[in-house]
């Protein structure tokens, strides 16, 4: 009898356990879920970086570039965020201001492109402000939308083009591409009669380009398009990068002489979650190295 109690004791034990971890397995699930859901996808990063080369001229030493990509405007990154980040990149007062693509996840079913523009435009760089092509920039019909938008919102769209930003009698040169997806990318095009010695800053919004582009001379390459994988798991990584960002998916990367820095972007697509990949705004301070 006393063996029997003994049993059923054993078995209630053991049952609660196991009920236990399932609840705490479902917990940690739903709190997860939510965290990834509501929280990191609202948890603005800003990242600093110096960019230190020997092409940099000296006039340009502490000039402030700020890069921010991958917005998806749509069902989930609304305007109200949007004005937010647009007041950020203001107080942050960036001398020059490069968006790496996709702005708007669907542009042909976006209602508000009138206020998209108007929001880019109170966007403050004294000395310019340069957009390239994404992905979901050409689909869903928003080739001419997109351009639309950000040339009336006072952004220089570089596509297969190049300008030179000139302080006193320096310069740099800003190259942009067209999208590797879904346009008509021209590397050679894109930095023909850059002068000799020029140092050159690359956007690009698939990472991956960065394998073709290091055979140019290019010294630093800017892209977005990958969002971090938008989900990472501790010591593996992102579960999944879009085409063109399964090499180089978050942060640094030296390819030969090519310097490539990819954004985490600020929205997100397909699924509205990030783990472990907050959305980011990046300021790189440009330095003379001697």
């Amino acid at each position: 009898m006393e063996r029997l109690e003994i049993t059923k004791m054993n078995r209630r034990t053991f049952l609660k356990k196991l009920l236990g971890i399932g609840a705490g397995g479902m917990l940690a699930t739903s709190l997860s879920y939510y965290y990834a859901r509501f929280i990191e996808p609202r948890q603005l990063t800003v990242t600093h970086h110096v960019i230190s080369h020997p092409l940099i001229p000296e006039e340009f030493t502490g000039i402030k570039l700020l890069q921010f990509s991958d917005v998806h405007l749509g069902h989930y990154y609304g305007l109200k965020r949007f004005r937010r980040i647009i007041q950020k990149i203001n107080e942050l007062q960036p001398d020059i201001v490069l968006f790496t693509g996709d702005l708007l996840d669907e542009p042909n079913k976006y209602p508000h492109i009138e206020a998209v523009a108007s929001e880019l435009s109170r966007i403050r760089a004294p000395l310019g402000k340069f957009s390239i092509y994404g992905n979901h920039d050409h689909g869903g019909y928003g080739t001419n939308i997109y351009r639309d938008i950000m040339e009336k919102a006072g952004f220089r769209m570089l596509v297969n083009e190049h300008t030179l930003i000139r302080k006193a009698r320096s310069f740099i040169a800003i190259a942009g591409g067209d999208d590797m997806m879904l346009g008509k990318p021209d590397f050679s095009k894109m930095i023909k009669s850059i002068p000799d010695s020029t140092y050159t800053i690359v956007l690009l919004h698939e990472p991956d380009g960065a394998m073709q582009m290091s055979r140019y001379p290019a010294h630093l390459q800017l892209s977005g398009h990958s969002h971090g994988g938008q989900v990472q798991l501790p010591f593996i990584g992102p579960l999944i990068t879009p085409p063109l960002s399964e090499t180089y998916y978050e942060g640094f990367y030296q390819i030969n002489h090519l310097t490539l820095y990819v954004n985490r972007g600020l929205g997100t697509t397909r699924i509205p979650l990030r783990f472990l990949s907050p959305p980011e705004l990046t300021v790189f301070t440009l330095q003379h190295q001697a």
